[in-house]
């Protein structure tokens, strides 16, 4: 294995950064960490680096003071064995950990108060409760607790031990905690809509039948082994080199993407990760007015990584890659199978019929780097994709059970939902995911070009009406770096080397392809877009900062306004010529559905970073000629 500056923390030096701020900052039991990651060292001097140059090694850590209700940053350098920095930031809460989860859980279900409100509701068996935490936007705290870590809870019960656990809400019903204390401060109650005999279980045992048993195997098997290699954390695979990063909050992180190109390697993207996802719930009721998740901010995507099996997640000649991560005590755990590396056939790449010399095909083979996250309710399965012709692929699978409600027996459902059951509705909400594409395309000196296509009027030149042509316009400046889709004109972003040039003189670039965009929907007053206003536009263009890495700002946890993306902008930074980030918003907007009751199919979304003149001519023509199932190549 050959180190690197970009390794992700090793389990031993999580360990040491907890004992190195326990012995010098005067951190006690009553801290808790809610992260510790890699501090990545500065761009230039990572792209510098060369095997066997001398690695430094420093962690960034945020810590809560449980006892006085303070969010500190702590920079840790590990070689120095030294604390380089322990700063107060005020008026601030950090993410909400594991721990903190689980530790709510235990202390509600004991909680008297606890018991007897859900036995007022006919709900005796506090086993069969699931007791579900989530944070706050500070505007929507009860003003008497808003100096406070605060969380609220809803409750859900299972009908059977082995039942849904997200069954039957328990409707109307809120806790209020101090999460520092595990204090329940409120039982707020709205109203009981009841519990409605409803079909909600999706496992078969417990549902009572038989799976079918006329699906015949599936073998997917590589006899020679895959056909790419790891070398610690750098995978490569056909002209493809990658270094594969993790950390508590993105999850994956792709690092050095290049490409062989004819023997030439060409860098195509420094950083690609998953920053930020938003997810409101568009129902204004009680259960649901406060339902708004930073699944990544407030949680981490990484801390919510389940480990993958083969068979069941990931099918083929498998590689998979562990993740270590810190608990709040500091002490590092291991995520098993976290990634999941492998190949995939994907059908036709190329194909033409000369009725004369005969056919030529190519099968697609793509690399596939795959991580799933379970949130609560909801799974997010990511997937990044390499494939033969220089194309990469970001595709999000979004799966798990519907958050539902009851509402009175007689009444229609509300129009902010869909009625999916006896009594129940599916409110509709939206999931933003904000991807940060730090692109170095044939190096980090680029300009993004919004391009638009247009269809030209009739004229002497164009009698037909037929012409069709593009139109570039380059973002220069942060002021004007939020852009929207236009559906009509068709609209992407390239992002363009203006110092290199094609054999044909174009310069080189490679393209966003737009894909699962959708508007906010939201008044920019009200409260989440105000916490959040990345999500009104669909891409954002910033030049790049290793400070700007959370576009809904590095502390979304009871947040009240931005601190994020609106703030960057405001020096109007050049974006001409220059090492730029784009932020790319797309996701899910969800309209539910009764097929997706009780358990939801996946919903898949995407988009695709293409090259663009970047290449002399198609790079896959090198291929291998797809070979028959009997033996030799296939049409000859």
């Amino acid at each position: 294995m050959t180190p690197h500056p970009l390794d992700p923390l090793s389990a031993e030096e999580f360990r040491r950064v907890a004992a190195i701020l326990r012995r010098d900052a005067g951190v006690t039991e009553r801290f808790r960490f809610t992260s510790i990651e890699l501090k990545e060292p500065a761009k230039a001097d990572v792209k510098a680096w060369a095997p066997g140059d001398p690695i430094h090694r420093a962690a960034l850590a945020v810590l809560l003071d449980r006892g006085e209700n303070k969010t500190y940053e702590a920079t840790v350098d590990l070689d120095g064995d030294a604390v380089v920095s322990f700063e107060h930031i005020p008026g601030v809460q950090p993410n909400f950990t594991l721990d903190e989860f689980h530790e709510v859980d235990v202390a509600m279900r004991k909680h008297p108060d606890v018991i007897a409100a859900l036995a007022e509701r006919g709900f005796t068996d506090i086993d069969l409760i699931l007791i579900d935490t989530w944070t706050y936007a500070k505007a929507l705290m009860p003003p008497k607790y808003r100096d406070r870590r605060l969380g609220w809870c809803d409750l859900w019960a299972r009908a059977t031990p082995e039942g849904n656990p997200y069954g039957h809400p328990v409707s109307g019903l809120k806790l209020v905690v101090d999460m520092n204390t595990l204090e329940l401060l409120e039982i707020e109650r709205d109203h009981d809509h009841g519990h409605p005999e409803v079909d909600c279980e999706y496992v078969p045992s417990v549902r009572g039948i038989e799976p079918r048993t006329d699906l015949k195997a599936l073998h997917i098997t590589q006899p020679d082994g895959p056909s790419f290699s790891m070398d610690g954390n750098e995978l490569k695979w056909q002209d493809w080199t990658v270094r594969l990063g993790f950390n508590y909050r993105e999850g994956p992180v792709l690092y050095q993407l290049a490409f062989d190109d004819n023997g030439t390697k060409r860098e195509v993207a420094y950083r690609l990760s998953l920053a930020e996802m938003v997810v409101p719930y568009r129902d204004p009721s009680f259960d649901h007015y406060r339902r708004t998740a930073y699944d990544i901010g407030e949680w981490g995507l990484g801390y919510m990584t389940t480990s993958l099996e083969l068979g069941c997640d990931c099918l083929g000649e498998i590689v998979y890659v562990d993740a270590t991560l810190p608990d709040s005590k500091g002490e590092p755990y291991t995520v098993r199978n976290a990634i999941c590396l492998h190949e995939e056939d994907n059908a036709v790449m190329w194909k033409h019929v000369d009725h004369q010399t005969g056919a030529e095909v190519r099968r697609q083979r793509r690399m596939v780097i795959s991580c799933h996250a379970t949130v609560a309710n909801y799974e997010y399965l990511v997937y990044w994709r390499l494939y033969q012709d220089g194309n990469i692929e970001c595709e999000i699978r979004a799966t798990g059970i519907m958050v539902t409600t009851p509402f009175p027996e007689g009444e229609q459902g509300p129009p902010y939902g869909t009625v999916v059951d006896v009594n129940t509705y599916a409110p509709f909400h939206q999931h933003f995911l904000v991807a940060r594409l730090d692109l170095d395309v044939d190096g980090d000196g680029n300009t993004v070009m919004e391009v638009d296509s247009m269809g030209l009027p009739v004229s002497p030149d164009n009698p037909h009406g037929l012409a069709v042509v593009n139109k570039s316009t380059p973002i220069v400046s942060e002021a004007e770096s939020a852009r929207d889709f236009d559906w009509s004109t068709q609209r992407s972003w390239k992002v363009v080397n203006p110092n290199k040039t094609n054999a044909f003189g174009t310069p080189v670039s490679y393209k966003l392809v737009p894909g699962a965009c959708f508007p906010s929907m939201m008044d920019p007053a009200t409260t989440q877009y105000l916490r959040a206003p990345v999500i009104g536009h669909t891409l954002w263009v910033t030049k790049n900062s290793p400070d700007e890495r959370w576009p809904a700002g590095p502390y979304p946890t009871q947040s009240e306004t931005d601190a994020g993306m609106t703030e960057w902008i405001k020096d109007d930074a050049s974006l001409v010529d220059t090492d730029v980030v784009l932020w790319y918003v797309f996701g899910i907007h969800h309209i539910t559905r009764v097929e997706e009751w009780p358990i939801m199919s996946v919903d898949v979304v995407s988009f695709w970073l293409k090259p663009s003149g970047f290449f002399d001519r198609n790079p896959s023509l090198n291929a291998p000629p797809t070979v028959k199932a009997q033996g030799g190549a296939c049409h000859n």
